[in-house]
């Protein structure tokens, strides 16, 4: 597969510096990377973004993250490698990136749940990773991006 053009947040001017101002405001909002590493690659998993999928494995084994927690990931509901915390944040992952599966996109239980373990500014690094990982699929899949040993790049 060929990519029908270079990545749009690579090719118009300051698009890249704006969303990478944005990961690291992120970053500082006390989540641990680890969760923010996993909910990008279940997001990516949802949406058919190889590059992130590429990219967020390769970060979380990076970060020491055990290859069974990694392969666990798109069946985390049934797996027990993932701590309370980390169930609230890929509910709420998943319900903010399948927007469309129900009336409902993200029941109060699910923002509950994640309120229990997170408190606003933490929420709120959430939602914006939530909404920077899916605009970052979006531009990978509708430009039909590739990965590969490139992404180490980025992480």
């Amino acid at each position: 597969m060929e990519p029908r053009i270079k990545n749009p947040a690579m090719s118009l001017p300051g698009a890249f510096e704006a969303l990478q101002a944005l990961h690291k405001a992120t970053e500082k909002a006390g989540v641990p990377r680890a969760t923010l590493e996993f909910m990008n690659l279940r997001a990516s998993q949802i949406n058919g973004c190889s590059v992130c999928v590429d990219m967020h494995s390769r970060a979380l084994k990076k970060l020491g993250e055990k290859d069974v927690r990694i392969f666990a990931l798109s069946a985390w509901r049934e797996a027990p490698y993932y701590s309370d915390a980390e169930r609230a944040a890929l509910a709420l992952t998943e319900a903010g990136s399948r927007l469309s599966d129900r009336a409902d996109p993200v029941p109060d239980e699910v923002w509950k749940e994640a309120a229990r373990h997170y408190n606003e500014v933490q929420l709120s690094a959430l939602v914006m990773s939530i909404g920077m990982i899916n605009l970052w699929n979006r531009l990978n899949a509708v430009t039909r991006q590739v990965g590969g040993d490139f992404v180490e790049q980025y992480i």
